[in-house]
């Protein structure tokens, strides 16, 4: 008998956060695990902001028997319900009309199913509502006003997600005659035109209060159990100071994650205009699938996102303007990451504990360019 509309929305905020499995569903999976036979270790893997979440879900998974995505979802519910990280949930920078926009999906391997929120306002813990989409509705993906409606029928908890550190970041890039913001200039009017990278900022430090915060957000985390069972999710605020309604790879099933429980999981981090375009994380996974090990699948795919990125964003030697991030977790347990460039690293917990590895990348440090940012214009 299905489960009512009514019947969970008595539960409340807390219980909202908390989503698991329903009973009959659990069995399926466990059966369907026992008669596989397969054994494997344990693994969770994420971003490198989800150190804490790892932890967490590595924890419930190997000592309380948790469902894997339901440990992933507990995992980043730290992230998104922390207002110091102004990357995902409460506290997230907001879009450039100073409203918080949230993004999520999640996929649960052994069921094939999956659920996502775009553009919701308001609930702290998207990737929750997502999971609700999954669990209780015919869709997968329900976006703005009807997915705060959805969330607030389901019992979570509205607030008001713009914290006083996030209000001050908007204001200041308020402040700021921005070149560098989500609209393209037009041909032919002032201010358009190629311009080249830092002579904006010349001589503005780092440090300087008119240099802007801008940030792509995102936390993604993948798992896998002893049974070789596999979850994903991935959770954002999105890109700061975007335009209002704009939506990132995050919460598209097949680019911001994907998982297929007979081969595993895949997610990214970073510029999601660029990641949409090859659908990244159903790539990945594909590629592992066809016998690539978890790190060649990342840098094959962070190969096809340069081959299609428009040379606006590129630099002259073919290098693209923009950070973005893979990670991948084969049912086997094997895992790695890839970014564009040199220095990133992701965090995993496993019997080795939770812990932060470096990642594999295309193009080294000396091959950086300089990145477009955001501050203020000298007068």
């Amino acid at each position: 008998m299905p489960i009512s509309r009514r019947h969970f929305v008595g539960i409340g905020a807390a219980a909202a956060a908390g989503l698991t499995l329903d009973r009959q569903a659990r069995a399926e999976v466990l059966d369907r695990s026992i008669e596989t036979g397969f054994a494997g270790p344990p693994v969770v893997i994420s971003s490198a902001n989800g150190i804490r979440g790892v932890a967490k879900a590595y924890d419930m998974i190997t000592r309380q028997n948790a469902d894997t995505l339901d440990a992933i979802i507990a995992g980043v519910n730290i992230e998104e319900l922390d207002p110091e990280d102004q990357f995902v949930g409460l506290g997230g920078l907001p879009n450039e009309e100073g409203v918080v926009e949230l993004d999520a999906s999640c996929m649960h391997g052994p069921t094939r199913r999956a659920g996502a929120v775009g553009a919701i306002q308001d609930i702290a813990t998207p990737s929750n509502v997502a999971k609700a989409v999954m669990d209780y509705t015919d869709h997968v993906m329900l976006v703005g006003a009807g997915a705060k409606k959805f969330a607030l029928e389901m019992g979570f908890k509205e607030q008001n997600l713009l914290t006083e550190k996030s209000r001050q970041d908007w204001l200041r890039w308020k402040a700021c005659l921005n070149p560098n913001d989500n609209w393209l200039d037009v041909p032919g009017e002032a201010g358009s035109g190629k311009r080249e990278a830092g002579a904006d900022r010349a001589g503005i430090a780092y440090d300087h209060p008119l240099r802007v915060k801008f940030t792509t957000g995102t936390i993604n985390m993948n798992a896998v159990n002893a049974r070789g069972d596999v979850s994903s999710v991935t959770t954002t605020s999105g890109r700061s100071w975007k335009i209002p309604g704009r939506v990132g790879d995050s919460p598209i099933i097949g680019a911001g994650q994907y998982c297929d429980n007979t081969v595993g999981a895949a997610g990214s981090t970073g510029r999601g205009e660029a990641n949409i375009k090859v659908c990244g994380a159903f790539l990945i996974v594909e590629f592992m699938r066809q016998g690539m090990t978890p790190e060649q699948a990342c840098l094959r795919t962070i190969e096809r996102v340069v081959a299609m990125t428009e040379t606006r964003l590129l630099d002259p030697n073919g290098r693209p303007l923009f950070d973005l991030e893979f990670y991948a977790l084969a049912k086997d347990g094997r895992f790695a990451g890839a970014s564009a460039y040199e220095g990133s690293r992701m965090a995993v917990a496993d019997a080795g504990g939770a812990r932060l590895v470096p990642m594999a990348f295309k193009y080294s440090r000396t091959q950086r360019p300089q990145m477009p940012e955001i501050s203020c214009r000298r007068a």
